[in-house]
């Protein structure tokens, strides 16, 4: 790998964990505050709004965020060029589908089981064609690891729900307040990016290059909209075969869940992406680069999700308070399942994008919905709680597939993958069977001190191997460096 791809992976990655860590810091107060002001029914019509808005951004995209970051350019006026077309492109077929999405809005509703949400449905589609402006400039900014900008939009973006959709929830008490305080993140995204980036849409564009980057980002649509299934299918069975407070419990423990997760996943995975697709020629150093972010991945997701479900109970009842301890079994079982399915199955995906082969991920995501669908079909008909629990389990299919596939295909084991990882998997263990042990936490004050007992004994353990014991050395003093 040359020195330079290095330092701007290692600077890349800096800027992309402190914009998480900022992140962090604010988000689980905005979302302790909501909670409190808020019911978990204006969740659930939240859950329901971004589900449709979601599907519909993944054909308004089309794949092209993916195409610009992953492909390789000749000169930057044919990069520019390809990003004009995918610009215009992605902001037509936005406002159209945002017209029908206006016209149709009844319809939608009744179909994703929500009849008096048609329009908050209409409303928030204006999300749609904001998306399309900030989108391409994001692919830009991400393929030239300048993530030092994103840190800047990202940290406005985190700031909105707290200045925005706070006070707009103390106003309405409804959906209505989560629905414009995500119109107002999208908005500050599509103004600051189009300012700040180098890049200006004019008006070139041409068919033929079209023609050239939809034959690669056809497959990244299908790719997106085989993994939109997968993220959405159990919230359209809960919306329509339980309620909105269900719902609301689903789509929170998730989010909290995403959002620990996302203090580690959002800093890595967009630097792991562009950073092997600059490798892709290369397959040794390819490899090398990916066992290098799972371990690091490893060493910090697998204790914190076995955390999140010790500690269960207290997480849920100090964010979200009392009336939300009906999510904390789900919250659990999702945050332990997380971590495994982020060290041992996400990455495989953007291996497979990066190598320019989409079809895998497309093969991956297929084989997983045909057992994925009977399996929470069936199991809404014994209840919710059964329900979260297969849902969760089923994570583990998903691992499975991706093991296989990267076995065959990529030529890395899962033995291999778990090797890599043991250090931590070790640690996590040792910590896990100390706490059951341990007497029964009674106050805030304990769980805290039990948790920080956790991780020292993890890091005890860890440190313990020369391998990790360097790698966290060297990442501590590379972050320490001057930017």
């Amino acid at each position: 790998m040359g020195e330079e791809l290095n330092k701007k992976i290692v600077t890349a990655t800096k800027w992309s964990s402190v914009t998480e860590i900022a992140a962090k810091l604010v988000a689980p107060v905005t979302t302790m505050l909501l909670a409190r002001i808020l019911t978990p029914d204006a969740f659930g019509v939240l859950v329901t709004v971004m589900m449709v808005i979601s599907f519909a951004e993944i054909f308004t995209d089309a794949g092209f965020q993916k195409f610009l970051i992953q492909h390789e350019f000749e000169s930057d006026e044919e990069l520019y060029q390809s990003t004009n077309v995918a610009f215009w492109t992605n902001f037509v077929f936005s406002l159209l589908i945002w017209g029908l999405i206006i016209i149709f809005s009844q319809p939608i509703a009744n179909l994703v089981g929500s009849p008096n949400e048609s329009t908050e449905i209409a409303v928030a589609g204006c999300c749609i064609p904001l998306a399309a402006f900030s989108s391409i400039q994001m692919a830009l900014y991400k393929r030239g690891f300048d993530f030092k900008t994103l840190f800047y939009v990202r940290i406005v973006g985190v700031l909105i729900p707290l200045f925005v959709t706070v006070p707009l929830a103390l106003y309405f008490r409804n959906c209505w307040a989560l629905i414009l305080g995500v119109i107002a993140q999208n908005f500050s995204n599509a103004l600051l990016l189009t300012l700040k980036s180098p890049w200006k849409p004019n008006r070139f564009y041409s068919f033929a290059k079209l023609k050239e980057m939809f034959s690669f980002s056809m497959w990244l649509t299908v790719e997106l909209f085989s993994f939109w299934l997968i993220s959405y299918l159990d919230f359209f069975f809960v919306g329509k075969l339980f309620s909105p407070y269900h719902l609301g419990l689903y789509r929170t423990s998730r989010t909290i869940v995403e959002q620990a997760n996302s203090l580690v996943t959002s800093a890595t995975t967009p630097v792991l992406y562009s950073s092997l697709s600059r490798l892709q020629n290369n397959i040794e150093d390819f490899k090398q680069l990916f066992f290098k972010f799972q371990k690091l991945v490893g060493l910090l997701i697998i204790p914190t999700g076995t955390l999140l479900f010790l500690f269960k109970d207290f997480i849920i009842s100090l964010l979200l308070g009392v009336q939300w301890m009906e999510a904390a079994y789900f919250f659990g079982l999702w945050a332990f399942f997380s971590a495994l399915t982020i060290v041992f199955s996400q990455y495989c995906s953007f291996v497979y994008l990066s190598l320019g082969r989409p079809k895998l991920s497309i093969l991956v995501h297929i084989i997983h919905i045909l057992f994925l669908l009977p399996s929470i079909y069936i199991s809404a008909g014994y209840g919710f709680d059964f329900f979260c629990e297969v849902r969760a389990f089923m994570r583990l299919h998903l691992i499975l597939v991706n093991l296989i596939v990267m076995y065959i295909l990529i030529k890395i084991s899962f033995l291999q993958m778990l090797r890599n990882v043991f250090p931590a998997i070790l640690g996590t263990i040792v910590f896990s069977l100390m706490i059951m042990f341990l007497p029964k936490a009674d106050s805030i004050i304990e769980n805290i001190l039990y948790i920080i007992l956790a991780y020292i004994v993890y890091l005890t353990v860890v440190v313990g191997f020369k391998t990790e014991r360097e790698l966290l050395v060297n990442l501590v003093a590379k972050l320490m460096k001057p930017w």
